[in-house]
């Protein structure tokens, strides 16, 4: 048990210090670090992990920890949102925001992860997402609060 710990630790180590395209790059990297895994035994501690995909801002994705309160994942959900939101309109307690061909999902999820205090719900089609204000928070109030969290965002 005392390897398997050791391994994730060095997972994590790898997986921050380093852009990790696919599996294949990871199992080499832990190779030079003198550990002997499987394929299957690396997903499931990626799995245990819980590391996903993220965009690399360069057309590809990279392998990222879930945020564990360093700040870092909040940058990419940052990126995220600006790299596919097109407009926001506000109307009461509803939020429309509208986005490239296919970036809902991807802005819904950046402001879902963005934890903000005003929304209570997010629902994403194609190419707009969809939030719905606390009862109480103005439209001013959230654009304050997203651009806090959201540098450089422009309405």
């Amino acid at each position: 048990m005392k390897e398997r710990q050791s391994r994730l630790k060095t997972i994590k180590t790898l997986i921050k210090n380093n852009t990790i395209e696919s599996q294949d790059d990871l199992l080499s990297l832990l190779t030079k670090e003198g550990y002997d895994v499987t394929q299957a035994t690396l997903s499931r501690d990626l799995k245990l992990l819980k590391v996903g995909k993220v965009p690399d801002g360069k057309a590809g994705y990279m392998y990222a920890l879930p945020d564990d309160g360093d700040g870092e994942s909040e940058s990419i959900y940052v990126q995220d949102f600006l790299r596919g939101y097109v407009s926001i309109d506000i109307s009461g307690n509803i939020v429309v925001i509208k986005t490239f061909s296919g970036h809902a999902n991807t802005v819904c999820n950046a402001i879902d992860n963005l934890n903000l205090e005003e929304i209570i719900g997010t629902v994403a089609g194609d190419n707009c997402m969809f939030a719905c204000l606390r009862e109480g928070v103005t439209g001013e109030e959230f654009m304050e609060s997203l651009k806090k969290h959201v540098p450089g965002l422009e309405e």
